[in-house]
């Protein structure tokens, strides 16, 4: 058993200038990092950016394959948003948004539902994926109960198989990748499941133009069986990225719209990886012209800078949350730092750069060369599939192409690949045997060519070997 210790602590090792071998050392005892074996974790330190380019403690340059994480929209240090942040520093840095707001945020909320789908009228804030879905899993369940037609029966979810989410608890039990979350399993609630509707690999006996239908009657054998108890259905729209970007046939997204409204259940879009412009459009729900009755953003809303995230939802669900004080139905719901002036101006600075930069129409010529270069990449004898959907791809080692046999995933190919490429210059991080290549939007084509180049010569060099 062990005690506390009322001596003072040593703080000898505190230094107002550490060494860099002093960081490197806190960085692999003091910083536990996520996702990351810390007993393998070999330290990388950046100490610095420059549009898509990360620059660490000793001066070495490396393309930001991923946008760090996902989010970097617009390049590091973009002068627009350095600006925006500047100036509000200069007016407050922080208020509650329980029973208060900022003026910044308030501009925030008008300009993302004066751009969202149709109909998505009010913005809840918070500060990351998994709380924009967590708020969305609640909104769902309390809707049900407090709507002008109460059917509190109504408290089950539907998602994908492979899905991700998040990792807080909710979003961890709509999440649907086993090797994250199976560890939890005891803490999570049941979610009804439906078959991930992969475009490039087909059920036996279905073709691709039988694909969006097969999956379609899946999701609505589901909803016909249980729909009267089922809340909401959650889906990333088109894309299921931590799955391994997994593309879906077109007419999916569509499609289940369609038979959500058909049984009455809700309709959540996960854009935290797909929204902000990364297939695209603004929003991915945009391609087929759907409307979700909730919608998430994270990630890239402020460009990449801060923490924020943002559930949008419809003026129908909107007022079931209306009423005197005493019918307690308040969404008893918050974040500290839900809405943060410092995040929203960051945000409003990243929609403005989308306008003045014509962000959207410069991604064309950008994702037609990523198709080239991944059509390349598809024919080598140690990659199975590529899938891409605007600045979002993933590359699909194998082991053998011919017998589309994955590596043993204790050998870490996809890990191996991405270390080859970091000595060439290209940050990039895996989803097992599945390399990611998501840039920032603001790739000029030589860097992405560059960045291409890495995954080749990588592949190349990791796969194969024992």
């Amino acid at each position: 058993m062990s005690t506390t210790s009322t001596q003072p602590r040593d703080c000898s090792e505190i230094s107002a200038d550490p060494t860099v071998d002093d960081l490197r050392r806190w960085d692999r005892e003091v910083y536990w990092h996520a996702f990351t074996q810390m007993s393998e974790y070999v330290p990388l330190l950046i100490d610095r950016a420059e549009g898509c380019t990360l620059i660490d403690v000793e001066g070495r340059e490396y393309l930001d394959g991923v946008s760090s994480l996902w989010c970097n929209v617009h390049g590091h240090r973009h002068p627009r948003i350095d600006a925006a942040i500047r100036e509000q520093l200069d007016r407050v840095a922080h208020c509650t948004s329980l029973g208060a707001s900022c003026t910044t945020t308030v501009r925030l909320a008008k300009r993302i539902v004066d751009i969202a789908p149709a109909c998505l009228q009010h913005v809840f804030f918070s500060d990351s994926g998994a709380t924009a879905v967590e708020v969305a899993l609640k909104m769902a369940i309390q809707y049900w109960q407090q709507c002008p037609d109460p059917q509190p029966q109504k408290t089950k979810f539907v998602a994908l198989d492979e899905a991700y989410h998040g990792d807080t608890l909710g979003a961890v039990s709509v999440g649907g990748i086993d090797r994250f979350h199976q560890i939890f399993r005891p803490l999570l609630f049941d979610v009804l499941r439906v078959e991930a509707p992969r475009a490039d690999r087909l059920p036996s006996g279905i073709t691709s133009d039988e694909a969006c239908q097969h999956y379609l009657q899946g999701v609505e054998r589901v909803l016909a069986e249980h729909g009267d108890t089922v809340a909401a259905l959650i889906l990333e729209p088109l894309v299921q990225g931590a799955a391994g970007i997994l593309v879906h046939p077109p007419g999916y997204l569509a499609g289940v719209r369609e038979l959500t409204r058909k049984y009455g259940v809700l309709l959540i879009a996960d854009e935290v990886a797909v929204g902000i412009g990364r297939t695209g459009r603004m929003f991915a729900c945009e391609h087929e012209a759907v409307t979700p009755d909730i919608l998430c953003l994270a990630k890239g809303i402020t460009g990449g800078y801060l923490p924020l995230a943002a559930t949008l939802a419809t003026g129908e669900l909107y007022r079931a949350f209306l009423g005197e004080h005493a019918e307690l139905k308040t969404f008893f719901h918050g974040h500290t730092y839900g809405g943060n002036p410092l995040a929203a101006a960051a945000a409003i600075a990243t929609l403005d750069v989308f306008v003045e930069e014509q962000t959207l129409q410069a991604m064309t010529p950008k994702v037609a060369r990523m198709e080239q270069r991944l059509a390349r990449l598809a024919q080598h004898p140690h990659v199975t599939r590529v899938r891409q959907r605007g600045l979002m791809a993933g590359v699909e080692l194998t082991q053998d192409r011919s017998a589309d046999q994955p590596y043993p995933w204790q050998q870490q190919r996809g890990m191996r690949v991405c270390r080859h490429a970091l000595s060439r210059g290209v940050w990039l991080r895996p989803l097992g045997d599945v390399i990611v290549v998501m840039p920032p939007l603001a790739i000029e084509l030589p860097q992405l060519d560059q960045i291409m180049d890495a995954i080749e010569d990588a592949i190349n060099v990791e796969c194969g070997q024992e």
